[in-house]
Protein backbone atom coordinates (compact mmCIF):
# COMPACT_ATOMS: atom_id res chain seq x y z
CA UNK A 1 0.00 0.00 0.00
CA UNK A 2 1.25 3.56 -0.83
CA UNK A 3 0.83 5.96 2.01
CA UNK A 4 2.13 9.45 2.65
CA UNK A 5 5.45 7.98 5.10
CA UNK A 6 6.82 11.16 4.35
CA UNK A 7 4.59 13.41 6.08
CA UNK A 8 6.49 15.69 7.98
CA UNK A 9 7.08 14.90 11.42
CA UNK A 10 6.25 17.28 14.18
CA UNK A 11 3.72 19.20 13.05
CA UNK A 12 0.89 17.04 15.29
CA UNK A 13 -0.87 15.67 11.90
CA UNK A 14 -1.51 11.70 11.45
CA UNK A 15 -2.94 9.69 8.96
CA UNK A 16 -5.44 7.20 9.79
CA UNK A 17 -6.98 4.34 7.56
CA UNK A 18 -10.62 3.64 8.85
CA UNK A 19 -12.21 0.55 8.22
CA UNK A 20 -15.44 -1.87 9.35
CA UNK A 21 -15.68 -4.30 11.60
CA UNK A 22 -19.04 -5.46 12.58
CA UNK A 23 -20.54 -2.56 11.52
CA UNK A 24 -18.27 -0.61 13.86
CA UNK A 25 -16.03 1.87 12.43
CA UNK A 26 -12.26 1.56 13.83
CA UNK A 27 -9.00 2.94 12.66
CA UNK A 28 -4.95 2.53 12.86
CA UNK A 29 -2.34 5.04 11.81
CA UNK A 30 -1.56 4.43 8.60
CA UNK A 31 2.45 4.46 9.04
CA UNK A 32 1.89 0.66 10.97
CA UNK A 33 0.12 -0.66 7.55
CA UNK A 34 2.36 -1.79 4.93
CA UNK A 35 -0.11 -4.11 2.37
CA UNK A 36 -3.78 -4.30 1.86
CA UNK A 37 -4.43 -7.62 0.56
CA UNK A 38 -6.86 -10.60 0.22
CA UNK A 39 -5.40 -13.68 1.46
CA UNK A 40 -6.23 -17.18 0.17
CA UNK A 41 -3.95 -19.35 1.89
CA UNK A 42 -4.27 -19.79 5.44
CA UNK A 43 -2.70 -22.74 7.56
CA UNK A 44 -3.92 -23.69 10.38
CA UNK A 45 -1.54 -23.40 13.39
CA UNK A 46 -1.98 -26.14 16.42
CA UNK A 47 -3.59 -25.15 19.48
CA UNK A 48 -3.46 -21.20 18.75
CA UNK A 49 -5.43 -18.53 19.88
CA UNK A 50 -9.09 -18.70 19.19
CA UNK A 51 -8.54 -15.25 17.14
CA UNK A 52 -5.69 -16.53 15.27
CA UNK A 53 -6.93 -18.75 12.62
CA UNK A 54 -3.52 -19.66 11.41
CA UNK A 55 -0.80 -18.02 9.38
CA UNK A 56 -0.17 -17.13 5.78
CA UNK A 57 2.07 -17.16 3.02
CA UNK A 58 2.65 -13.16 2.24
CA UNK A 59 5.49 -12.44 -0.46
CA UNK A 60 7.76 -14.97 1.33
CA UNK A 61 7.14 -14.19 4.81
CA UNK A 62 5.31 -16.31 6.91
CA UNK A 63 2.91 -14.15 8.94
CA UNK A 64 0.56 -14.41 11.37
CA UNK A 65 -2.99 -14.07 11.13
CA UNK A 66 -5.20 -12.01 13.76
CA UNK A 67 -9.42 -12.36 13.03
CA UNK A 68 -10.49 -9.04 14.40
CA UNK A 69 -14.22 -10.08 14.24
CA UNK A 70 -13.02 -12.59 16.77
CA UNK A 71 -11.22 -9.65 18.87
CA UNK A 72 -13.74 -7.04 18.91
CA UNK A 73 -16.94 -9.18 18.86
CA UNK A 74 -16.20 -12.95 19.89
CA UNK A 75 -16.97 -14.53 16.84
CA UNK A 76 -15.11 -16.18 14.51
CA UNK A 77 -15.23 -15.14 10.63
CA UNK A 78 -16.18 -17.88 9.24
CA UNK A 79 -15.02 -16.95 5.80
CA UNK A 80 -11.71 -15.63 6.67
CA UNK A 81 -10.07 -16.14 3.14
CA UNK A 82 -12.49 -13.20 1.62
CA UNK A 83 -11.47 -10.93 4.43
CA UNK A 84 -9.62 -7.79 3.53
CA UNK A 85 -6.20 -7.68 5.41
CA UNK A 86 -3.72 -5.51 6.43
CA UNK A 87 -0.27 -6.20 6.56
CA UNK A 88 1.12 -4.53 9.43
CA UNK A 89 5.04 -3.37 11.12
CA UNK A 90 5.26 -2.28 14.72
CA UNK A 91 7.27 -3.64 17.66
CA UNK A 92 9.64 -5.49 15.02
CA UNK A 93 7.06 -7.85 14.13
CA UNK A 94 4.65 -8.33 11.15
CA UNK A 95 1.58 -9.21 11.71
CA UNK A 96 -2.06 -9.50 9.15
CA UNK A 97 -5.13 -8.18 10.54
CA UNK A 98 -8.38 -9.94 8.64
CA UNK A 99 -10.51 -6.72 8.63
CA UNK A 100 -14.19 -6.35 6.70
CA UNK A 101 -13.73 -2.94 4.37
CA UNK A 102 -11.52 -0.61 3.85
CA UNK A 103 -13.30 3.01 4.00
CA UNK A 104 -10.08 5.30 3.37
CA UNK A 105 -7.62 7.21 4.75
CA UNK A 106 -8.26 10.52 6.08
CA UNK A 107 -5.24 13.34 7.21
CA UNK A 108 -6.36 14.48 11.13
CA UNK A 109 -4.35 15.91 13.97
CA UNK A 110 -3.29 14.26 17.25
CA UNK A 111 -5.54 17.22 18.61
CA UNK A 112 -8.75 15.51 17.14
CA UNK A 113 -8.33 12.05 18.87
CA UNK A 114 -10.08 12.56 22.54
CA UNK A 115 -9.09 9.97 24.69
CA UNK A 116 -11.47 7.51 25.93
CA UNK A 117 -13.04 8.09 29.27
CA UNK A 118 -12.33 5.34 31.18
CA UNK A 119 -8.85 3.89 29.90
CA UNK A 120 -7.93 0.55 31.18
CA UNK A 121 -5.35 -2.33 31.09
CA UNK A 122 -7.86 -4.06 29.31
CA UNK A 123 -8.99 -1.13 26.96
CA UNK A 124 -8.48 -2.16 23.02
CA UNK A 125 -9.74 1.66 22.61
CA UNK A 126 -6.77 4.13 22.46
CA UNK A 127 -8.72 7.04 21.06
CA UNK A 128 -11.59 8.28 19.76
CA UNK A 129 -12.10 10.50 16.29
CA UNK A 130 -15.52 12.59 15.70
CA UNK A 131 -14.90 12.45 11.96
CA UNK A 132 -17.95 13.85 10.16
CA UNK A 133 -19.96 13.41 13.13
CA UNK A 134 -19.30 9.06 13.20
CA UNK A 135 -17.44 7.95 15.98
CA UNK A 136 -14.69 6.43 14.96
CA UNK A 137 -12.13 4.06 17.24
CA UNK A 138 -8.39 4.49 17.23
CA UNK A 139 -7.83 0.52 18.30
CA UNK A 140 -4.42 -0.53 20.23
CA UNK A 141 -3.18 -2.90 17.80
CA UNK A 142 0.28 -3.55 20.23
CA UNK A 143 -1.92 -4.38 22.97
CA UNK A 144 -3.49 -6.77 20.63
CA UNK A 145 -0.98 -8.81 19.75
CA UNK A 146 0.26 -8.75 23.20
CA UNK A 147 -3.13 -9.96 24.50
CA UNK A 148 -2.54 -13.39 21.97
CA UNK A 149 0.85 -13.67 22.60
CA UNK A 150 2.58 -11.78 25.31
CA UNK A 151 6.22 -12.78 24.26
CA UNK A 152 5.82 -10.90 20.82
CA UNK A 153 5.95 -7.84 22.62
CA UNK A 154 7.98 -5.92 25.78
CA UNK A 155 9.92 -9.16 27.37
CA UNK A 156 9.40 -8.37 31.03
CA UNK A 157 12.23 -11.24 31.47
CA UNK A 158 14.99 -8.58 30.43
CA UNK A 159 13.87 -6.35 33.14
CA UNK A 160 14.90 -9.01 35.63
CA UNK A 161 18.28 -8.20 34.50
CA UNK A 162 18.20 -4.56 34.90
CA UNK A 163 21.75 -3.42 37.24
CA UNK A 164 20.08 -1.48 40.11
CA UNK A 165 22.66 1.45 41.44
CA UNK A 166 21.21 4.44 43.45
CA UNK A 167 19.72 6.81 40.81
CA UNK A 168 17.30 8.11 43.14
CA UNK A 169 18.89 12.43 42.13
CA UNK A 170 17.89 12.10 38.88
CA UNK A 171 14.45 13.16 38.10
CA UNK A 172 12.43 11.46 34.71
CA UNK A 173 9.56 12.32 32.85
CA UNK A 174 7.51 9.52 31.20
CA UNK A 175 4.83 10.48 28.56
CA UNK A 176 2.87 7.56 27.06
CA UNK A 177 -0.85 6.49 26.80
CA UNK A 178 -1.02 3.04 27.57
CA UNK A 179 -1.16 1.95 31.66
CA UNK A 180 0.50 -1.20 30.38
CA UNK A 181 3.70 0.89 28.83
CA UNK A 182 3.80 2.92 32.03
CA UNK A 183 3.61 0.21 34.26
CA UNK A 184 6.07 -1.35 32.41
CA UNK A 185 8.38 1.91 32.70
CA UNK A 186 7.96 2.14 36.28
CA UNK A 187 8.87 -1.32 37.16
CA UNK A 188 11.81 -1.28 34.94
CA UNK A 189 13.22 2.52 36.41
CA UNK A 190 12.18 1.83 39.77
CA UNK A 191 14.41 -1.63 39.51
CA UNK A 192 17.52 0.11 38.32
CA UNK A 193 17.31 2.62 40.77
CA UNK A 194 15.44 5.45 39.78
CA UNK A 195 13.11 7.28 42.62
CA UNK A 196 11.66 10.45 40.85
CA UNK A 197 9.78 9.00 37.67
CA UNK A 198 6.50 11.38 36.95
CA UNK A 199 4.48 10.01 34.27
CA UNK A 200 1.47 11.74 31.74
CA UNK A 201 -0.64 10.09 29.37
CA UNK A 202 -0.94 12.37 27.03
CA UNK A 203 1.65 15.09 25.11
CA UNK A 204 0.07 17.55 25.93
CA UNK A 205 0.10 17.22 29.52
CA UNK A 206 3.90 16.63 29.15
CA UNK A 207 4.26 19.42 27.25
CA UNK A 208 2.41 21.77 29.96
CA UNK A 209 3.81 20.92 32.51
CA UNK A 210 7.40 20.75 31.23
CA UNK A 211 6.41 24.48 30.04
CA UNK A 212 5.29 25.57 33.58
CA UNK A 213 8.50 24.68 35.17
CA UNK A 214 10.29 26.82 32.51
CA UNK A 215 8.19 29.65 33.23
CA UNK A 216 8.52 29.49 36.67
CA UNK A 217 12.42 28.32 37.19
CA UNK A 218 13.64 29.66 33.62
CA UNK A 219 17.09 27.76 32.70
CA UNK A 220 16.91 26.55 36.23
CA UNK A 221 13.71 23.93 35.03
CA UNK A 222 16.82 21.63 34.86
CA UNK A 223 16.77 21.32 38.43
CA UNK A 224 13.23 19.45 38.23
CA UNK A 225 13.46 17.35 35.48
CA UNK A 226 16.94 15.59 33.61
CA UNK A 227 15.48 13.80 31.16
CA UNK A 228 12.47 12.79 28.69
CA UNK A 229 11.22 9.13 27.77
CA UNK A 230 7.84 9.74 25.33
CA UNK A 231 5.90 7.75 23.10
CA UNK A 232 4.86 8.30 19.62
CA UNK A 233 0.96 8.16 19.34
CA UNK A 234 -0.85 10.35 21.89
CA UNK A 235 -3.93 11.82 21.97
CA UNK A 236 -3.81 15.88 21.42
CA UNK A 237 0.06 16.09 20.84
CA UNK A 238 1.89 13.46 19.72
CA UNK A 239 5.88 12.58 20.76
CA UNK A 240 7.44 13.59 17.92
CA UNK A 241 5.59 17.14 18.25
CA UNK A 242 6.44 17.10 21.52
CA UNK A 243 10.14 16.29 20.77
CA UNK A 244 10.04 19.26 17.86
CA UNK A 245 8.45 22.12 20.40
CA UNK A 246 11.32 20.97 23.13
CA UNK A 247 13.96 21.08 20.69
CA UNK A 248 13.25 24.23 19.02
CA UNK A 249 12.87 26.11 22.40
CA UNK A 250 15.88 28.56 23.40
CA UNK A 251 16.17 26.78 26.62
CA UNK A 252 14.46 23.49 26.98
CA UNK A 253 16.27 21.88 23.71
CA UNK A 254 18.78 21.09 26.38
CA UNK A 255 16.70 18.66 27.50
CA UNK A 256 17.49 14.94 26.90
CA UNK A 257 14.85 13.23 25.19
CA UNK A 258 14.30 9.13 24.62
CA UNK A 259 11.41 8.15 21.66
CA UNK A 260 10.24 4.94 23.40
CA UNK A 261 7.91 3.82 20.71
CA UNK A 262 6.79 0.64 18.59
CA UNK A 263 7.12 2.67 15.57
CA UNK A 264 10.77 2.82 15.47
CA UNK A 265 12.26 0.75 12.67
CA UNK A 266 14.90 1.39 10.00
CA UNK A 267 12.57 2.94 7.88
CA UNK A 268 10.45 5.55 10.35
CA UNK A 269 13.97 6.35 12.21
CA UNK A 270 14.82 9.51 10.42
CA UNK A 271 11.06 10.96 11.40
CA UNK A 272 12.99 11.10 15.54
CA UNK A 273 15.71 12.37 14.03
CA UNK A 274 14.60 15.84 12.27
CA UNK A 275 12.86 16.54 15.28
CA UNK A 276 15.86 15.86 17.54
CA UNK A 277 15.39 13.19 19.24
CA UNK A 278 18.55 12.17 21.27
CA UNK A 279 17.94 8.43 21.54
CA UNK A 280 15.20 6.28 19.83
CA UNK A 281 14.30 2.74 20.90
CA UNK A 282 11.83 -0.08 20.10
CA UNK A 283 9.42 -0.98 22.76
CA UNK A 284 11.19 -4.85 22.89
CA UNK A 285 14.58 -2.84 23.72
CA UNK A 286 13.22 -2.32 27.26
CA UNK A 287 16.26 -3.79 28.95
CA UNK A 288 18.10 -1.33 26.59
CA UNK A 289 16.24 1.67 28.11
CA UNK A 290 17.83 1.75 31.24
CA UNK A 291 21.46 1.79 29.20
CA UNK A 292 20.80 4.48 27.01
CA UNK A 293 19.10 6.67 29.90
CA UNK A 294 22.30 6.26 31.57
CA UNK A 295 24.33 7.37 28.60
CA UNK A 296 22.51 10.66 28.34
CA UNK A 297 22.47 11.19 32.27
CA UNK A 298 26.32 10.59 33.17
CA UNK A 299 28.12 11.48 29.59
Amino acid sequence: METNILLESGTNEVEILRFKVAGETYAINVVKVSELLHIDNIAKVPNADVAVPGVSLIRGEVITVIDMLQVLEGRKNADIAKAMTLVCEFNQLKVAFAIEEVLGISRITWADIQKPNDITNTSLVIGNINYKDEIVMLLDFEKIVMDISPQSGINLERVENVAFKDRTKYKVVSADDSPMIRDVIQKTLSKAGFGNIRFFNDGLETYNYIMDLYNEYGPDFKNHIDLLITDIEMPQLDGHTLTRRLKEHSVLQDLPVVIFSSLITDELRHKGESVGADAQMSKPQIDQLVKIVDELLEG
